[in-house]
C-alpha cells in the first residue's frame, strides 16, 4: 500500500477531480459516477422496501450468469466478453436467485435470512466453479474474466461508460414515472393492495431495477462489493431527511460523488483496487452524514438530547427553589435543591452555574435565590405540572395520588399551544358549581402563579 501511494499528491488529485487528468481517467470517472447515480436512486427504494440483503443475494447470484454467458458466447463463435451478453446473463441468474429466495420461503418453513444465505452460497459457489472451468478451456479469451469478482474499474472503455450512463438515465426515468407507486409499495404495501395497485408487478419492477444496476456494476466494482453501491448512499441520505422526495436525489448524489471520488483516487494509485476505493469513499460519505447531518446525525441527536436534559435540569432547579421557599422570594440552600432533585454536589453546582448564566438564579453563601425571571419560569413549570395532573385525573381516570410522577415526566415538553388546549379542555368540562377533582388545583395554579404561559 505504501508503494501504491508513493506518487500520490493532492495536486494530482485536484486535477483528476476537475477532469484534467487525461481522457481515459475522465471516461472511468464519468462511468463510475453514472453507476453511482443509478445505484443510489434505486438503492433508496430497495433499502426502504427492506431489500438490502436480497440485493446482496442478487449480486452474488449474477456470477454464474456471467460464466454461462461467456461460455455460450464462445460456443457461438463470439468473443465471449462482450458487455451486453454478460449483462443479460448476469441479470438472468440474478433474477433467478431472487425468485429462488421467494420460492423457498413460500413452499417451506425456512426463514428469509436462512433462504438468502442458502441461495447466496450456492449461486456464488456455482459461479466460482464455472469461472474455474472457463480458465481451463484454453480459448485465449478468458483473460480478465475473474475481475468480475473484485471489479476492475480502470479497464472501463468509452462505450462502457456510455452504456452505464444509459442505464442510469433509464433507472432514473423509471423511478420518476413510478415514484408514487414505489413510495406506496415501500411504506404501506397493504394499502397499495387495497387500492387495487398491482403490488406483485411493482415489486418485480423494483427487483428488476436492482438486478440491472447490480449487473451493470459488476465490471467496475465486482460481485463482492457492488451491493455497497446500493446500500451505503441510501443509508447516508436517510440521515439528512425524512422525506422520500429528498432522500432519493440525495442518495443519487451521494452515490455519484462517492463513485466519482473513488475512481479519481484509484487513478492516482494504480496499486489500489478501484472498486474498493469507491466503496471506501462511499463509506466516508456515510460517516460524514452519520456525524454531521442536521436532521438525524449523531451530533445533532446528541446536541438535542443535551439541550433537553439541560432544560429539564433547570426546570427541576426552579421548582425546587420555588417550593423550598414556599412560593416566596426567599433564598433556598443549594444542598436542599440538590437533595430534592437527587443530584450529587458536583452536578448541583454545574446546574446552578447554568441557571446563573441564564439569569434565572443568584447564589451566595451556599444559598440560591431565584430572580424575577426565575420565579416567573418556576410558576410556569409548576402550573404546567398541575394542569397535566388535573387532566390525567379527569380524562385518564388516574388516582390523584398516582399522577405526580407522570406529570413530572411530561411537564417539561408542554408547549404553549398544548397548555392552551389543556386549559380549554378543563374549562369546557368544569361544572358551574364546585370545580371537579384535580381541576381546582390546576385553577389555583393558573391564578396563583400569575397566569404566565
Amino acid at each position: 500500500m505504501t508503494g501504491a501511494l508513493a506518487n500520490f499528491d493532492l495536486g494530482a488529485l485536484a486535477r483528476a477531480l476537475t477532469l484534467r487528468a487525461g481522457h481515459n481517467t475522465q471516461v472511468v470517472m464519468a462511468g463510475a459516477a453514472m453507476l453511482g447515480l443509478a445505484a443510489g436512486v434505486v438503492g433508496a427504494f430497495a433499502m426502504l422496501r427492506g431489500r438490502a440483503l436480497l440485493a446482496d443475494v442478487v449480486s452474488h447470484s449474477t456470477l454464474p450468469g456471467v460464466g454461462a454467458a461467456f461460455m455460450v458466447g464462445v460456443a457461438m463463435g463470439g468473443e465471449g466478453r462482450s458487455f451486453v451478453p454478460l449483462l443479460v446473463g448476469a441479470c438472468a441468474t440474478g433474477l433467478l436467485g431472487a425468485l429462488a429466495v421467494q420460492g423457498i420461503t413460500r413452499v417451506s418453513r425456512v426463514r428469509d435470512d436462512a433462504a438468502m444465505a442458502l441461495v447466496l452460497s450456492v449461486f456464488f459457489g456455482a459461479g466460482t466453479v464455472l469461472l474455474s472451468v472457463i480458465q481451463g478451456l484454453g480459448t485465449g479469451r478468458e483473460g480478465g474474466l475473474k475481475t468480475f469478482i473484485y471489479g476492475q474499474t480502470a479497464t472501463m472503455l468509452e462505450g462502457d461508460a456510455r452504456r452505464l450512463g444509459a442505464i442510469a438515465l433509464l433507472a432514473c426515468a423509471v423511478v420518476v414515472v413510478l415514484f408514487k407507486e414505489f413510495r406506496l409499495l415501500c411504506f404501506d404495501r397493504a394499502l397499495a393492495r387495497a387500492q387495487g395497485w398491482p403490488v406483485a408487478m411493482l415489486d418485480g419492477a423494483l427487483i428488476g431495477l436492482v438486478v440491472v444496476v447490480l449487473a451493470a456494476g459488476l465490471p467496475a466494482v465486482g460481485v463482492l462489493l457492488v451491493v455497497a453501491l446500493l446500500v451505503i448512499p441510501a443509508g447516508a441520505a436517510r440521515f439528512w431527511s425524512d422525506r422520500l422526495s429528498v432522500i432519493v436525489p440525495l442518495a443519487g448524489g451521494a452515490g455519484m460523488a462517492g463513485a466519482y471520488a473513488g475512481a479519481g483516487v484509484s487513478s492516482l494509485a494504480p496499486g489500489l483496487p478501484a472498486g474498493a476505493m469507491i466503496v471506501l469513499c462511499l463509506g466516508g460519505v456515510f460517516v460524514l452524514s452519520a456525524l454531521g447531518a442536521p436532521a438525524r446525525g449523531l451530533g445533532a441527536v446528541w446536541w438535542r438530547g443535551t439541550r433537553a436534559r439541560r432544560r429539564i435540569a433547570l426546570d427541576h432547579v426552579l421548582r425546587a427553589g420555588s417550593e423550598g421557599a414556599g412560593g416566596s422570594a426567599g433564598p433556598v440552600a443549594a444542598a436542599a435543591i440538590g437533595g430534592a432533585c437527587g443530584w450529587s454536589g458536583a452536578r448541583t453546582m454545574l446546574v446552578l452555574a447554568w441557571a446563573r448564566l441564564r439569569g434565572l438564579a443568584r447564589t451566595r453563601a451556599g444559598a440560591v435565590d431565584l430572580t424575577a425571571r426565575g420565579r416567573s419560569e418556576a410558576a410556569r413549570v409548576m402550573r404546567n405540572h398541575l394542569l397535566w395532573e388535573a387532566y390525567l385525573v379527569r380524562y385518564a381516570e388516574m388516582a390523584p395520588s398516582h399522577v405526580h410522577f407522570a406529570a413530572d415526566l411530561i411537564e417539561h415538553v408542554l408547549g404553549a399551544e398544548v397548555v392552551r388546549e389543556l386549559e380549554r379542555s378543563l374549562e369546557a368540562e368544569e361544572p358551574a358549581g364546585a370545580p371537579a377533582e384535580g381541576a381546582g388545583e390546576a385553577d389555583a395554579a393558573r391564578h396563583g402563579a400569575g397566569g404566565t404561559a
